[in-house]
């Protein structure tokens, strides 16, 4: 199994910047992806980003050049950096990992509001 568990949201005007940062423990070694969703209020879950083995990233439309996903395989964490805020970036944000197994992060808030 493998679990993960979210950090780093809050409350932030639009323009800010905010860290998310997703800690994995378990049976990791098999994890070929890992990604970062969000749900907003009435909304579906949507894909945000991606990273797989090596490093190639990828993501939504809506965060092309305001949010950068990494991964640092010592400290078994997943981060996403979100510059550039705006109000409809408010959702919930999820960890996800994808390999021999499936998993989600609780997930933690993430609001941009003045």
């Amino acid at each position: 199994q493998v679990q993960l568990v979210e950090s780093g949201g809050g409350l932030v005007q639009p323009g800010g910047s905010l860290r998310l940062s997703c800690a994995a423990s378990g049976s990791i070694s098999s994890i070929y992806v890992m990604a970062w969703y969000r749900q907003a209020p009435g909304k579906q879950r949507e894909l945000v980003a991606t990273i797989i083995v090596g490093g190639a990233t990828d993501y939504a439309d809506s965060v092309k050049g305001r949010f950068t996903i990494s991964r640092d395989y010592v400290k078994k964490t997943v981060d996403l950096q979100m510059n550039s805020l705006k109000p409809e970036d408010t959702a919930v944000y999820y960890c996800y990992a994808r390999g021999g197994i499936t998993a989600w992060g609780q997930g933690t808030q993430v609001t941009v509001s003045s």
